[in-house]
């Protein structure tokens, strides 16, 4: 059997698209919410995701964000899947600089254990965080990601050790021989090089590194290498999409986001802010161009217009699978968007 999908079972393809359609959530904190609404928000919202047909459910690390409660990633991957049944669940990603491989493999060997067949392995080299708070999660091991191609052999070998000539002195249980496919997530060309090189499966940030998404794509693909994990490349994009009733109504949602990475600019990180009516008198044009850079690749209106828009954006992108983000303040507001996205 060819292997052309990242895990053995189908994918479920968007009735529209003939791709699948995925979630990608930090669990995000609002102004005046607190973690533990964040942690039940993101489960509500997996478990519709689930019963309108999305294929996967990945949770990002990041770490020293008041607007991100999903920094245990695991810890909140096994939250969501415990409350779901079917629905693929996973990390987007695990950020492998920060931690040690045996650990990753333990963890995500135990989260197999607990809910077979439903598990994803994303994996970025990032730090997903500032220097200071990195080096807080790395102590002495000071790795600055230079390594991340030694730590992925290395976890992969705990998880294969039979795919690998070299036997682990350690072995990581759980974790051994978990049948867990495993990503790698890039911003840039480092990682889609070398998924390509490997045969794995790719998964590209396209919702904040939008000039870097179809270069980074047409990298993997033509870098790729046929392997025991698949014959064909298997590329994946995230885009940020708000989705409402009106245009109008899309762009006021869209604000909460572009004011989000408006504190990023100016290095006063906060929690997720309530939409707002005007941002022009909230930014200036060299902040407003700047956000362009990280947001270019945003979607935001009615149904007619997301459709359209996500139309052009696989098209675009090629891309095998898309992974919907969405920073939007009222939680019924970000499931009304998931339900649109899904209807269309």
């Amino acid at each position: 059997m060819a292997k052309k999908e990242p895990q053995s079972q189908p994918n479920k393809p968007h009735a529209s698209y003939g791709i699948p359609f995925s979630v990608l959530d930090v669990a995000p904190i609002v102004q005046g919410g607190t973690v533990a609404e964040s942690l039940r928000n993101s489960l509500d919202l997996a478990q519709h995701a689930e019963s309108w047909g999305y294929n996967r459910y990945w949770l990002a690390e990041h770490h020293n964000s008041p607007s991100i409660a999903s920094s245990a990633t695991s810890v909140v991957i096994g939250h969501v899947a415990g409350g779901t049944s079917h629905i693929r669940v996973g990390a987007g990603g695990i950020m492998l600089p920060n931690h040690a491989p045996l650990v990753i493999a333990e963890q995500f060997g135990t989260l197999e254990a607990l809910f077979p067949g439903r598990i994803d392995l994303g994996l970025g080299r990032a730090p997903g965080t500032d220097q200071l708070t990195a080096t807080a999660l790395r102590g002495e091991r000071g790795t600055n990601g230079g390594n991340f191609p030694d730590q992925l052999e290395q976890l992969r070998a705990f998880m294969d050790p039979q795919s690998f000539e070299k036997a682990m002195a350690v072995r990581a249980i759980p974790g051994e021989g978990a049948d867990i496919p495993i990503w790698l997530l890039g911003s840039s060309d480092f990682s889609a090089q070398l998924a390509g090189q490997l045969g794995l499966p790719f998964a590209f940030a396209g919702h904040f590194s939008p000039t870097f998404t179809v270069p980074a794509m047409k990298l993997y693909r033509s870098s790729f290498k046929p392997s025991a994990v698949l014959d064909e490349p298997y590329g994946m994009v995230a885009v940020n999409v708000v989705a409402a009733d009106t245009d109008e109504e899309a762009a006021y949602l869209a604000t909460s986001m572009q004011q989000l990475f408006l504190g990023f600019v100016r290095g006063r990180p906060g929690p997720l802010p309530p939409p707002v009516k005007d941002m022009e008198s909230l930014w200036t044009q060299q902040e407003k161009y700047m956000l362009q850079q990280q947001l270019g690749s945003s979607i935001a209106g009615s149904p007619a217009t997301v459709k359209e828009k996500l139309s052009q954006y696989i098209e675009a992108t090629g891309a095998d699978e898309i992974m919907i983000a969405a920073h939007i303040f009222d939680h019924a507001a970000r499931v009304r968007s998931y339900e649109i996205i899904a209807g269309l």
